[in-house]
């Protein structure tokens, strides 16, 4: 039993999880504007859009189990610690659990959940297979994390940046978890913007999307929309661990320095996280 409980912890992504969680809160924090908010209401989102991103890593698992044999078979299907059933039925309860706890908000966050779900599902079923499309939706759907924590306190669009942010940086992290994943994807026939482009031409995408990521950096900076604290984050920890990044992915394309990168690109989200949060 236990091994099964720690094989739902591993195959949900607790620490995506957790980021999806507090980006959640950070947000509707952010658009705060009155003191007839729900804290309640808060976690209650940050909770449902847990559950949502958990259901869509466990159902990509499902679809990518041949893939990951060969990309990650350490991964909890590949090895054969829970059978495909049962990672089905943790699916469905992960979709229900989400509903159930997004109709407590508003009708719009249970809209949202909904929508985000089927978008997921019809991702990792179709989208996944369309060079760049695919990576488009992961992006968006994090990003609209943000824009959901403002609608748990009925105002959203103080959440416009951030989810800008996040889109942008997840968007440039799919295409390095495509390129760490090249190998299996060749090999199983699926069809991303490396395996079709080649890697080279997919760096210089990446390096296209990190500028145009730090001009919109650069703009809240600008606008004085937030404080010099976010302005002090940005220009000496978040601009410079993206230079670092694109340096070192087109210096080093290996597959040992891509997963280093996309944990670079992990922790570079949670450091402007928290100057969002600070600077606000």
């Amino acid at each position: 039993m236990f091994e099964k409980i720690k094989a739902i912890i591993f195959i949900s992504r607790p620490i995506n999880l957790i980021i999806t969680f507090l980006s959640v809160i950070v947000a509707a924090i952010l658009c705060i504007e009155s003191q007839t908010y729900s804290e309640f209401k808060i976690i209650l989102a940050a909770i449902s859009a847990a559950f949502v991103g958990a259901a869509g890593n466990v159902y990509n698992d499902i679809r990518d189990i041949e893939i990951d044999k060969v990309n990650r078979p350490n991964r909890i299907l590949p090895k054969g610690l829970i059978s495909v059933n049962y990672v089905q039925n943790i699916y469905f309860t992960f979709v229900a659990l989400s509903f159930f706890i997004s109709s407590f908000i508003n009708l719009s966050a249970l809209i949202v959940v909904v929508s985000a779900t089927i978008v997921i599902f019809i991702y990792s079923y179709k989208f996944k297979q369309i060079p760049l499309l695919g990576n488009f939706v992961v992006a968006l759907t994090v990003g609209f994390a943000f824009i959901y924590g403002g609608i748990a306190v009925d105002n959203w669009d103080g959440a416009i940046f951030p989810a800008l942010f996040a889109f942008f940086i997840n968007l440039i992290r799919e295409l390095v978890k495509d390129i760490e994943d090249t190998e299996g994807d060749k090999q199983n026939n699926v069809i991303t913007y490396p395996s079709r482009f080649g890697i080279k031409k997919t760096t210089k995408l990446i390096l296209i999307l990190t500028f145009i990521f730090i001009v919109v950096l650069i703009i809240p900076i600008y606008l004085k929309i937030y404080t010099q604290i976010f302005a002090f984050i940005i220009f000496f920890l978040v601009i410079p661990l993206l230079i670092y990044f694109v340096i070192s992915i087109h210096s080093n394309s290996t597959k040992k320095n891509i997963s280093k990168l996309s944990l670079v690109l992990k922790l570079n989200m949670i450091i402007g996280l928290a100057a969002i949060y600070l600077g606000r």
